[in-house]
């Protein structure tokens, strides 16, 4: 379990035993936590559809039927929320990682160390109201769409079109969004022959001066080098006239 935590980013957790519980060597942290939840809802949304239920009702032998009510709070309030999962331990007192969905927007909030039940419900409505009033999600580029045409030297083509192999979306405080900025970097020409999806530069994210994000530029084709005659007239042509 912890191998795996690490595998997924979470830094700061670990487990000691199956439950995550009477051990003082289990521990992680709310960012750790949103990591994990992340996850589960990206890959294994088959899964996540449990944690919207409100109750479960199972057979046991010897006895009636059993019926379990969801103990997450934000179930029963009318604001969308589908998940996720409450929690309870001596030290740190309530917590619960929350996530509501809308209008495509996926949003996901994790708060602990609550005194109370009361205040572990009201303090994490408060938090996904805060960013879905407060933040924007902005589409920056989707994945293997066209975003720039690179310069070739000495190939059967003049132009590349670079794309990158995901979709990438920021999110953005919603009075801020002009310090969002995208550049292309790259050292072009790029020379033949290019192979398809060879990296040939990267695609920056800033926000505020700070990176948000560096991703690998690909070659939307191949492009093959010219014979060795062009290519002795090219560089000629270079020499002279600085015509690539």
């Amino acid at each position: 379990m912890t191998t795996k935590a690490k595998e997924l980013g979470m830094e700061n957790t670990n487990f000691a035993n199956s439950s995550g519980i009477n051990d003082p060597d289990n521990y992680s942290t709310v960012r750790d936590i949103l990591i994990m939840s992340n996850y589960l809802i990206k890959e294994h949304p088959k899964y996540y559809e449990w944690f919207k239920k409100k109750e479960f009702t199972w057979d046991r032998t010897g006895g009636d039927p059993i019926t379990q009510g969801n103990r997450n709070p934000l179930l029963y309030k009318n604001i969308g929320a589908d998940g996720i999962k409450t929690g309870y331990l001596a030290v740190e007192k309530y917590s619960l990682a929350s996530s509501i969905e809308r209008n495509g927007r996926r949003l996901i909030a994790v708060g602990s160390g609550f005194d109370t039940k009361n205040s572990r419900s009201r303090e994490s409505s408060k938090l996904l109201t805060y960013g879905i009033t407060n933040f924007d999600l902005v589409e920056i580029i989707k994945a293997k769409q066209p975003i720039e045409k690179i310069d070739v030297w000495l190939g059967k083509e003049n132009s590349v079109d670079v794309h990158i192999n995901q979709d990438i979306y920021k999110t953005i405080k919603k009075a801020k969004k002009k310090l969002l900025k995208v550049t292309i970097k790259y050292t072009g020409p790029v020379e033949a022959p290019i192979k398809k999806d060879q990296v040939i530069g990267k695609l920056r994210v800033v926000y505020d001066d700070e990176i948000f994000g560096e991703y690998n530029l690909l070659a939307s084709k191949k492009v093959e080098k010219v014979n060795i005659f062009t290519r002795l007239i090219k560089s000629l042509n270079y020499l002279i006239w600085g015509d690539v």
